[in-house]
Order: C-alpha cells, then sequence, then structure tokens
C-alpha cells in the first residue's frame, strides 16, 4: 500500500479545525492501493509551547524548562511558558480523541528528535546541551522517558491506533557536519562522534508503544546511513534535498525493507517525476513502489489553512496514481 500523510505542522490556532480537516482528508477511506495516515498536528501559530522545540521540552521528564530570550533553558523550576505547553498539548489530545473516536488504523505521532533538542535547548548555565556530553545524555534519557508516556498516552485516548513514531530532526546533518555554534558565535559547538549520533537516535527511537520508528527530516543531504543504523524504518525525506550519493543510500534502506516517505511537491506539473526518475536510476523494482509514502516536503504551518488542506488532497490523488504505477 502506498502511504500518504503530513509531516506535523499546520497552519492557524484552531486544533478542532485542523483535526477536522485532517480527519476528514485521511481518516475517512482512501482510494483503492493507497492507505491514508492521520497524525496528530502541531499548531506553532499558537505561539511558545506549540512550536516544535517547545512541545519536544514539555515532553522531558524530571527536566523542567523555561522559555528565555535565548531560548527554551533547563531550570529548577518550569516557567509559565512551560504550563502552556502542558495545556495545549492536553487539549490537542482531547481533541484527537474526539475526531478519531471509534478509529482503528495508523496514527502518526511526532516528536522532536534528540539531536535537534541538544543543539535548541540551553543549559542552566551555560550554552547549549548539545556542548556538554553529560547533559545530552540527561536529555536524551529524558526524552526516551517522556516519549514513551506520550506514546501510552495516545494509546489510550485512541485505543484503536497503531502508532507510528516520527522523529522529527531538522538540526541533526548541521549537528553532525559541526555547523552549531555557541552564543557568542566566535566557536564551534561540540561535535558527537557517528557511534553516538547513532546510539542516541537507537535509544529514543526504540519504543515498545510504537509499531513503527522513523526520522523526518527536510535538511539537505540527510544522513541516510546513521538514521539506517540506528534502526529508523521509516525514512521520510524531502526528495529535492537528497542528492545521488544519499539517494543510493535509500535505495539499499528500501532493498533491506525499510520504508521511505518520499516528500514531494503535490504542485508540481508532475509531482512524481523526481521519485520515478531516481528509483529508475537506482534500479529499484517497480512493484516496490508500492511500499513508498508520499508527504509533503516539510511542514504546512506556512501555508494558509485552505492551501494546506489542497495539498492534502492532491497528494491522495497522486499517491493513488503511484499505486497504479506499481501495480503496471
Amino acid at each position: 500500500m502506498v502511504d500518504v500523510s503530513g509531516i506535523g505542522s499546520w497552519p492557524g490556532t484552531d486544533v478542532r479545525e485542523a483535526l477536522r480537516v485532517v480527519g476528514g482528508e485521511l481518516a475517512s477511506g482512501a482510494p483503492e492501493g493507497v492507505r491514508s495516515v492521520p497524525y496528530l498536528l502541531e499548531l506553532p501559530a499558537r505561539g511558545p509551547g506549540a512550536d516544535l522545540v517547545g512541545r519536544g521540552a514539555h515532553l522531558l521528564v524530571d527536566l523542567p524548562v523555561d522559555l528565555q530570550p535565548q531560548g527554551w533553558r533547563l531550570v529548577d523550576r518550569p516557567g509559565r511558558d512551560a504550563e502552556r505547553a502542558a495545556s495545549l498539548l492536553t487539549q490537542d489530545l482531547d481533541e484527537l480523541a474526539e475526531a478519531l473516536d471509534g478509529y482503528a488504523g495508523p496514527l502518526k505521532v511526532q516528536v522532536a528528535g534528540p539531536w535537534t533538542l541538544a543543539a535548541s535547548l540551553w543549559r542552566p548555565l551555560g550554552d547549549r546541551v548539545l556542548d556538554d556530553p553529560g547533559a545530552t545524555r540527561d536529555v536524551v534519557a529524558s526524552l526516551t522517558e517522556g516519549v514513551a508516556a506520550y506514546l501510552g498516552r495516545v494509546q489510550r485516548l485512541v485505543p484503536g491506533a497503531e502508532l507510528l513514531l516520527q522523529m522529527d530532526e531538522p538540526s541533526l546533518t548541521a549537528v553532525l557536519a559541526g555547523r552549531i555554534r555557541s552564543e557568542s558565535g566566535y566557536r564551534v559547538l561540540r561535535t558527537p562522534e557517528r557511534g553516538e549520533a547513532v546510539a542516541v537516535l537507537r535509544q529514543v527511537l526504540d519504543q515498545p508503544g510504537a509499531e513503527v520508528g522513523g526520522v523526518h527530516t527536510c535538511a539537505a543531504d540527510p544522513p541516510v546511513d546513521v538514521l539506517v543504523e540506528a534502526g529508523a524504518g521509516l525514512l521520510s525525506l524531502d526528495l529535492a534535498q537528497v542528492g545521488r550519493g544519499r539517494f543510493e543510500q535509500v535505495a539499499a534502506a528500501v532493498e533491506a525493507g525499510r520504508r521511505l516517505w518520499a516528500g514531494v511537491d503535490a504542485g508540481a506539473a508532475d509531482p512524481l517525476e523526481p521519485l520515478l526518475r531516481r528509483w529508475h536510476e537506482a534500479g529499484l523494482p517497480v512493484a516496490a513502489l508500492g511500499d513508498v509514502g508520499l508527504t509533503p516536503p516539510c511542514g504546512l504551518a506556512s501555508s494558509s489553512p485552505a492551501g494546506a488542506q489542497q495539498v492534502t488532497r492532491s497528494l491522495s490523488q497522486v499517491a493513488s496514481r503511484l499505486a497504479e504505477a506499481a501495480a503496471t
């Protein structure tokens, strides 16, 4: 089956309306050969705590945070913005339970990945968490526990859901390339060794509450080999950011049983052309296209609500065409 889903972020501030739209487009049937995957939306326009990093920081267990001028910082006691993040998430989960009442099927849940959090959160007295191996380990352990609790919470609210965990890692490429700079800008923060990068990703991905764990990044030159070694069963990538060499790594992953969710431009004249061309160049079998998923290249928060709905609807139509191509 060709999966069709979204990345996570959505425009506007009305989560009930957003879930109604996504539920209507992705939870109410799909064309033949297509599997629609609804997801728990993020509406960052609502302000601090509704954004990727703020929501991820809220999931940390026993590591309170507060929003300060530099960004989210680890503190002794949670600040007002952290309490607001908790309230927003509770609201979103309540609305999800109502929107998907009686639903049975796949449901995707997004969380900020550990390296993106480490590159974004600040230590109580010092630079970003990334610069301190001990602080990084603490955040990773806390996030692992928090994600497990989060998945359990979603499962209780939507008992028929088959949960897919998507870790969002927009900063991973920069972290591994040593491009995260200190607050002063005069030095580069530490660059983790490959073994550490893999182990950290694997630790958070390995969640018994999720049927599949995957990683999304729409950054250029995504480290596909690192994601595969970390055990990502699903690779969600913006195809426009994946060079020829990286797509060879994608092809090897597909042949090894990993699933590709390809970020495509549903509004292009031929949205499938980049995927089909690369698929052919890599020598992958046409029938294997039936196991590919389609998403927008990145989140839809910068779109209008009507535009985001149209993208989602168009993707379902494109997915139907891909399913037909795989069956020929």
